[in-house]
């Protein structure tokens, strides 16, 4: 069962730009020979960390879009865990959270047009009490 993923990983800052397109080359290949499929890939460039890891204070910064089923995505985190010069990743699984930011758009709708409709015309709630005073 396919799902979306979003995969952000950071690559060390001593790395050349032709070694790092490399290297994200090999993480596509790995995706697709899986039968997975790269939807969307950004780079992000070069960023200041929020903290230094393994001795770096910032690195070049990439994010991968994929559509995959659960083994293809634990080989890629495999991949991205044993190689050298990407120093941080994480995955993320979007479909759950575009389901949830559907739900809460939708029960926003319902809330919107609720508040936009009308309120009852009061003259209809008056008269009959109207009605029960002209009669006593």
């Amino acid at each position: 069962m396919s799902r979306l993923y979003e995969v952000m990983f950071i690559i060390r800052p001593d790395v050349a730009d032709e070694d790092a397109d490399k290297l994200i080359a090999g993480f596509t290949a790995t995706i697709t020979g899986a039968g997975g499929a790269v939807k969307n890939l950004e780079k992000l460039g070069r960023r200041k960390l929020a903290y230094t890891v393994r001795k770096f204070d910032d690195g070049n910064y990439v994010l991968l879009t994929i559509e995959a089923g659960g083994p293809v995505v634990q080989e890629l985190e495999r991949r991205l865990r044993v190689t050298e010069p990407v120093i941080k990743f994480i995955t993320v699984r979007m479909d759950e959270e575009e389901k949830r930011l559907a739900k809460i758009k939708a029960l926003r709708n319902a809330r919107r047009k609720l508040s936009a409709e009308p309120p009852a015309p009061p003259a209809a709630a008056e008269a009959p009490a109207e009605a029960a005073h002209a009669g006593a």
